[in-house]
This record gives structure tokens, C-alpha cells and sequence, in this order.
């Protein structure tokens, strides 16, 4: 393949290739090894998927239903650009009995529109809106691929983890918010071998930069309305959204902005010391020094002193994750956390805060019992070697790769312990 991306290139027979890759797939689904002729970006998204704990006979789950459904959509950012992505796929779809479907970031698909015929084929796989299709819940597939690579890319027949889907092929390509570069969700064209054809692939990623274009004309108003934003979860340097700027911050200015969106009453200077600096010889006039540069980066008018102090009310990921937490919604809360506070910092009241926002939201994610979401956490970056969560999956959905994991977890647990024991420690 010239094109790792491309699932079938023009010229290839279909049929073979389909042979090829059910041989591959049933090799893998006992062996667990990865035949050569099969993708290496489909080889991978295998291998996630067995570690998260899919079986090829599994199948998608409906997540939102009826009210939610229509609630969530309705506040979800790409709402905003479904009437032009109709009108640039709706025709393609329609002519080769093809579906639009669009997912939000975790895979749950929004919108499943097209050919009737087709729609009632897919909705015998839950290919419907409301049904999760991340790679953690059914294995590869183009939305959920697409989201987790953050590229577009096309999957193939048998090239599917799931095999009631694999009479299908798809392609997908993410969605980012262009003001923040976070991914909002995929663009997915689902239908027979005729969209194995670098064509498609190229095709929908056009639509999703379409897509992007149009909440870049729409962002000035959203900022507009709804002020600067702080986006400090798994990054070490902060950035902020204000009058249509993407400032990007250093760590120290990231700590004292994520305190001040925490603050809008203030902190002295003596406050900002103390839930900066756990040196307490730390002169004020290196804190003053620090500000002073910070209110020059930002621009007249939006930091005052005395005390210190925002002067516009600033939104803050960690703000959107705590509200959803409170009000009981984890799904929406997991959703908007994408990893830890500044996870560099070391700033007293950083670190606290990191702290109490990852456990909150772990110990929901253990007292929901969604082996879904406690699979993304899992394997999240952050959450591989959390060992209550892992134990939490592996009550739910005790599968062979979570119980290996599980047990690597908790030997290594055992391993400190036992040696102590023996040094007489």
C-alpha cells in the first residue's frame, strides 16, 4: 500500500482483499498476532481494541436515548454546522444508498442520516444515534478510529474488530474546534465496497475542513457571548481564547490564570505566594515581576490588582468538568476532561486542585459501573496504572486482556511490599 490511510487502492480486487483480511482477522481474534498484509494503522486499532477488552462478537450500545439524545445534540458545538454537512454529503449519500453519521470526541454517534433501506440495515448493528462507537466500546471502526488517531482514515470489510460489521466499510475524518485544535467529534460516510476508494477518504476530509472553516466564521460571535476561555487540562502550558486571540501561556502564567478563573473576588499577593510557591522565601517582588509580564501578554483591561483579579468572568475546562460532576452527569464530565491539571506543575494549590478533580471524577466513573467510560479511563494515559479503576473494569467486564493488566497492576503492587519484607525494611 502507497497510502497507509487508503483501505483499498484503485485497480485492487475487492474480493481478495476481503479474503485476505478475514484470514488476518481470525489469525489475530486466536493468536493475537497481526498478519503482514493487514494496515499497520489497522494492526494498531487491533491491538487497542483487545486491550480494552472487545470481542469480535460484540456489539455497540445505545447510550442517549429519546430527551438526552435530542438535549445533548442540541448543545453539542457541531449542531452548529450539520445544515452544511448535509448539504455537501446528503447527495453522495443519497446516490450511493450510503449513510452520514457525525460522532461527538467519544465516539457517540449524533446524527445517522441517508438511505432508508441502509439505515435500517445498520441500525441491526445499532449503527444509530445514541450508540457508542468508540474504538474502547466495538473496536475499529472509522468514527470511532478516527477520533482516537485524530486522523482520517478509511477501514475495510474485515479490516472491522467486530464482525457483524465488517460487510460494511467507512470513512471518517475528525472535526476540531478551530479555536482550541481539541477534537469535537468525526464525519463518517458508511456504506459498501464502492467507498474503499482513496476518493471517499478524500472526500470526507474535505467536508470536516468545510466543517472547520464554518465554526472559524462562527467563532468571533461564540467569544463574543461567552468570553475568554482557559484551557489548562492535560497540558502543561495553558492557552487562552480572548477577543479572538489564542494566547498560549507559560507554566507559571498558566498556575496564576487557573487561580484567578478559580477566584473572580481576587487573591492578595500574599494568597498567590502561598498557592504558588512551596519555597516560602520566595521574595513578592518575583510574583509581582510575573504579573506585571502576564498583564503585558494579555493585553489592557483584564487583570487588576488589589487584590488580583480577573476583570471578565473566564470558563475554564476545569470549571465545565467540576459543574458536570456536580450535577450529576458523568458522561458529559468525562467527556470534557482531557487529562490532568498543568500536570507539570507543582504550585501547592495546582496540585491540590489536579488531585481533588481526578478523584472526583474517577470515583464517579467506579460508582457509575459503565464499562465504557472506566475503559477510557483506563487506558488513558493517565489512568493505565490506576489500580481501583482497573479493578472496577475488571468486576464489569472481566475479559482476558483486562484480567492480564489487572494482575501486572497488582504484582507490581505486591513487589515493593515483598521486598521490604525480606531486606527486613
Amino acid at each position: 500500500m502507497t497510502d497507509p490511510w487508503v483501505a483499498l487502492e484503485p485497480g485492487a480486487d475487492p474480493a481478495e482483499r476481503v479474503r485476505v483480511l478475514r484470514r488476518a482477522h481470525e489469525t489475530f481474534a486466536v493468536a493475537g498476532t497481526v498478519p503482514q498484509p493487514v494496515r499497520s494503522v489497522v494492526a494498531d486499532s487491533w491491538r487497542r481494541s483487545a486491550r480494552a477488552g472487545v470481542g469480535p462478537e460484540g456489539t455497540a450500545r445505545v447510550e442517549l436515548t429519546d430527551g438526552d439524545l435530542g438535549v445533548y445534540r442540541a448543545e453539542h458545538p457541531l449542531a452548529r454546522v450539520m445544515p452544511l454537512i448535509r448539504e455537501l454529503v446528503g447527495t453522495f449519500a443519497a446516490d450511493g444508498a450510503h449513510l452520514l453519521a457525525v460522532c461527538d470526541a467519544q465516539g457517540r454517534l449524533l446524527w445517522v442520516e441517508g438511505d432508508p433501506a441502509t439505515r435500517r440495515k445498520a441500525g441491526l448493528m445499532n449503527f444509530v444515534p445514541g450508540a457508542r462507537w468508540s474504538e474502547s466500546a466495538v473496536g475499529t471502526n472509522a468514527p470511532g478510529t478516527a477520533v482516537a488517531v485524530d486522523r482520517p482514515v478509511q477501514v475495510f470489510a474485515a479490516e472491522h474488530f467486530i464482525r457483524r460489521v465488517q460487510p460494511w466499510t467507512c470513512a471518517a475524518a475528525p472535526v476540531h474546534d478551530p479555536r482550541t485544535g481539541r477534537v469535537l467529534g468525526a464525519v463518517d460516510i458508511t456504506g459498501g465496497d464502492g467507498l474503499a476508494h482513496p476518493h471517499s477518504l478524500g472526500f470526507v476530509q474535505a467536508v470536516a475542513r468545510a466543517a472547520e472553516s464554518q465554526l472559524a466564521l462562527l467563532a468571533p460571535e461564540q467569544t463574543s457571548v461567552d468570553g475568554p476561555e482557559l484551557m489548562a487540562l492535560g497540558r502543561d502550558e495553558a492557552q487562552l481564547c480572548v477577543d479572538g486571540r489564542k494566547v498560549r501561556l507559560s507554566r507559571r502564567h498558566s498556575e496564576i490564570l487557573v487561580l484567578l478563573a478559580r477566584h473572580p473576588e481576587g487573591l492578595t499577593g500574599d494568597e498567590l505566594l502561598c498557592a504558588l510557591y512551596e519555597d516560602e522565601s520566595v521574595p513578592p517582588v518575583t510574583l509581582r515581576a510575573e504579573l506585571a509580564r502576564l498583564r503585558r501578554l494579555l493585553g489592557p483591561g483584564l487583570l487588576a490588582s488589589r487584590p488580583y483579579r480577573l476583570t471578565l468572568p473566564v470558563e475554564s475546562d476545569v470549571a465545565i468538568v467540576e459543574r458536570r460532576l456536580e450535577g450529576g452527569a458523568v458522561t458529559g464530565a468525562a467527556s470534557a476532561y482531557t487529562g490532568p491539571l498543568l500536570p507539570g506543575s507543582q504550585a501547592p494549590a495546582v496540585v491540590r486542585l489536579r488531585t481533588r478533580l481526578a478523584d472526583g471524577l474517577r470515583t464517579a466513573l467506579i460508582a457509575r459501573r459503565d464499562p465504557d467510560l472506566l475503559a477510557d479511563w483506563a487506558h488513558a494515559p493517565w489512568g493505565e496504572d490506576d489500580l481501583d479503576v482497573w479493578r472496577a473494569l475488571a468486576a464489569i467486564r472481566p475479559t482476558a486482556p483486562v484480567r492480564s493488566r489487572l494482575d501486572a497492576l497488582e504484582s507490581e503492587l505486591a513487589a515493593p511490599a515483598a521486598w521490604s519484607h525480606r531486606s527486613g525494611r
